[in-house]
């Protein structure tokens, strides 16, 4: 069968790739094209166009840059007609994804939608915009299953394609050795974010955090396809590393964390690292999101557990001062550490019902064939 992929962003390329390894153990016969990144190359699907050419962070952001995102649209309106495959899967990329889906639902495309954006974050009136285009629907966030109930939409389950990555992660021993960290001194680790707009807000909070702690060891998560010169900053520092593309390893040899809000948020808790997370955004975006935003956290963490785990710095709060004071208890109070890791535990629990991508590859492939 021939299938067109479109992720939208840096997590839903990774959880994409994965799925479209999944798909191909199922249909030997299987042909990909797409909108995404490495990890959808990786898995044979034949990119468009990147998705860092797609990746706007705030409301204000996608305003400003709309003739740009209705320029890539058309182009994948064109190319999904020109392409003619037998089901169109969409990984979140909300705005984007939505568009899409209207227009492959008339001209006559099976839907398929695997990790559903965040509707029931903000705004939830967006999820009954999009129900009527989309033929069948996994969610990855267990809570999900009752907010989808809300609107006769019968989401199903699939598991949490995080979990699956952590799980099949393979550990470097030879990680602290290969990026000259000290062996005796405990990591910090430290995720800014793979978009630009993140990185223009958190790095400059990150180094007045790193200032305060100079006997400790720091180690920046980056990522290749970002300017480089955004990193030099904070680079610059005598006690801090760059580890590009490589955060899993970086968790596992890491005694703490601060991490900006996303998907990393749910990674560090699942390598069972204390952190605190932080969100800082365009003021005019952030007051857009504060007027539709319908949940108490930002965190997945907290999110999953329905209760604060991880302390959330947002805007004003993700000072230094704060940032370096939380930082500090989990450094210092063992007790605290510890009962921040029994929650990731339960979370885990939770969350684990196996492989994300098996399971939604398996009835994706049942339902294509009914």
């Amino acid at each position: 069968m021939r299938y067109y992929i479109i992720a939208g962003e840096r997590s839903g390329d990774l959880h994409a790739g994965n799925l479209v390894k999944a798909i191909k153990q199922r249909d030997a016969a299987a042909e990909f094209r797409g909108f995404g990144g490495e990890h959808l190359q990786e898995a044979g699907v034949d990119i468009v166009v990147h998705y860092r050419d797609l990746a706007f962070m705030g409301l204000l952001e996608v305003v400003t840059n709309a003739g740009k995102i209705k320029k890539y649209i058309r182009k994948c309106r064109e190319d999904i007609l020109h392409y003619k495959p037998d089901v169109i899967i969409l990984i979140d990329y909300g705005g984007f994804n939505l568009q899409i889906a209207r227009f492959g639902k008339k001209a006559g495309f099976k839907i398929f939608y695997y990790i559903l954006p965040k509707y029931w974050a903000w705004y939830e009136k967006r999820a009954s915009w999009l129900k009527p285009y989309v033929d069948k629907t996994f969610i990855i966030l267990p809570f999900e299953k009752e907010f989808f109930r809300k609107f006769d939409w019968a989401a199903e389950y699939v598991g949490n394609p995080v979990l699956d990555a952590v799980k099949v992660h393979q550990a470097d021993t030879t990680f602290k050795s290969k990026h000259n960290l000290p062996a005796d001194k405990p990591c910090i680790a430290l995720l800014p974010g793979s978009r630009k707009q993140e990185l223009e807000t958190i790095i400059p909070l990150m180094i007045n955090v790193v200032k305060r702690f100079p006997n400790h060891q720091f180690a920046v998560a980056a990522v290749n396809n970002l300017n480089q010169s955004w990193y030099e900053a904070i680079s610059s520092l005598s006690n801090v590393k760059l580890i590009f593309e490589d955060t899993y390893n970086l968790l596992l040899h890491s005694s703490a964390a601060v991490v900006t809000s996303g998907t990393a948020t749910l990674e560090t808790a699942l390598f069972r690292v204390p952190q605190v997370v932080v969100y800082k955004a365009n003021p005019v975006s952030y007051w857009l999101a504060k007027q539709l935003i319908k949940v108490d956290f930002i965190s997945l963490v907290n999110l999953i557990a329905g209760k604060e785990v991880v302390k959330e710095m947002i805007q004003s709060k993700a000072n230094a001062e704060n940032v370096s004071q939380e930082l500090s208890r989990i450094l210092n109070d063992e007790r605290y550490a510890h009962q921040i890791q029994r929650e990731y535990d339960r979370i885990i629990n939770i969350l684990d019902t196996g492989s994300a991508s098996e399971n939604t590859a398996s009835l994706m492939w049942k339902y294509l064939n009914e």
